[in-house]
């Protein structure tokens, strides 16, 4: 049995992630005046669809799809999309927006009647598919990282994590079935009252 991850530490003064790789997107951007990071929302993404481990969602947040990138992904080139991170497979981070900008992940989105999430929300991609079950991995890192930014951000609660389908339903369904929401919200749950 592999040794726990220490405890994930975000720089307030920076916003960025110890430890994670940081590849930074230009597609982020100031938050309004008086927002504050008020919700996290779960992602999951395949690049391309169903593969795993590739350069190409570096590629997409980064803006450096080729017009000859492979062609179910062809329709991506141009798009200016980003996450605050993304949990690989095997549960190694990249961090793609610094956690006090705006990271442009939600597109358009509701969460409890206020629109426009990007402006007050954390984004955080799971590298998956709705049908492929994520990894231990994954769940074990997805709850270090909640639980930093929401030790880290006091607006931030576990009461208010949403996937992107629930806050754009009927165009997103990610992170899909295969995401097992009760027992990661259990997983949170628990990591939160071992909190000191």
């Amino acid at each position: 049995m592999s040794p726990p991850n220490p405890p994930l530490v975000i720089d307030t003064a920076t916003g960025l992630l110890a430890g994670a790789r940081q590849v930074l997107s230009p597609h982020c951007d100031s938050r309004p005046p008086g927002a504050t990071l008020e919700l996290i929302v779960i992602h999951g993404i395949s690049l391309p669809p169903g593969e795993f481990g590739g350069p190409w969602i570096d590629r997409l947040f980064t803006a450096n799809l080729p017009a000859d990138a492979p062609a179910n992904l062809r329709e991506l080139v141009g798009l200016r999309v980003s996450a605050h991170v993304l949990v690989r497979r095997d549960g190694a981070l990249t961090q793609y927006a610094p956690f006090g900008m705006r990271a442009w992940h939600a597109g358009q989105s509701v969460y409890r009647g206020r629109a426009a999430c990007n402006d007050f929300s954390i984004g955080i991609e799971l590298e998956g598919t709705d049908s492929i079950p994520y990894t231990q991995a994954q769940y074990e890192r997805l709850t270090a990282l909640a639980a930093a930014l929401i030790a880290t951000y006091p607006t931030l609660s576990s009461e208010h994590v949403a996937r992107h389908s629930d806050i754009a339903p009927g165009r997103k369904t990610d992170p899909g079935p295969a995401f097992d929401w009760t027992r990661w919200r259990a997983l949170l749950a628990a990591s939160r009252t071992r909190a000191p």
